[in-house]
């Protein structure tokens, strides 16, 4: 099996393609905008490609071959950056949405997408003592700003991509992300690292 994992210089990228690295026998493939000096993790036994995910022929390129693809590119940080840079996180429903056309295109079997909590309904979130949010707590929609309305449009995306098209899509809605080899300043670190910083 060939696996591609778009946003592996990322945090969560490079976690992913160290834990497959480790587990398994399946050939990787590694894409990510920033030049590979700058990804979080550098590995030796995988491609890895730095280029703009955000254009179709990149994602063509990069899901040729490919059976599985983890789309976890996104321009993103900490609440900070999200609510400092909104059409920027915006630009990203450009990757997700090329990926899932190129995936299309070349037939992949399945497609995960990495969304996230700001996908939920902001007003369910006001109060400190929730119980928890629930898949269906994203509608009526009203997701943070920019960052957030990039990500529940994505979902959508996979959704109608799946129903029309019968391309097998996983999303899932992360939450604080932090820990080892993470962002811990400049502007994009999540709270948690702020507060160790």
């Amino acid at each position: 099996m060939k696996y591609l994992v778009a946003g592996a210089g990322g945090f969560i990228g490079g976690h992913l393609v160290n834990y497959y690295l480790q587990n398994s026998d399946n050939e990787l493939v590694c894409a990510d905008i920033k030049p590979e000096a700058n990804w979080f993790q550098i590995f030796d036994k995988t491609e890895q490609f730095s280029l703009d995910m955000q254009e179709y022929d990149n994602c063509l390129k990069m899901t040729e071959g490919v059976d599985y693809v983890f789309n976890l590119a996104c321009n993103m940080g900490g609440i900070g950056f999200i609510e400092n840079n909104k059409a920027d996180c915006m630009l990203s429903v450009l990757i997700n949405t090329n990926l899932l056309r190129a995936c299309k295109e070349n037939k992949v079997k399945k497609y995960f997408f990495s969304s996230s909590a700001c996908a939920y309904n902001k007003e369910l979130q006001t109060d400190p003592n929730i119980e928890g949010l629930r898949e269906q707590d994203a509608y009526p929609a009203m997701p943070e700003d920019g960052y957030g309305w990039e990500k529940l449009f994505s979902e959508r995306m996979c959704r109608h991509f799946y129903e029309d098209y019968g391309l097998e899509t996983r999303v899932a809605r992360f939450h604080n992300i932090y820990g080892p080899m993470g962002t811990f300043d400049g502007g994009r670190e999540k709270a948690p690292t702020a507060i160790c910083r």
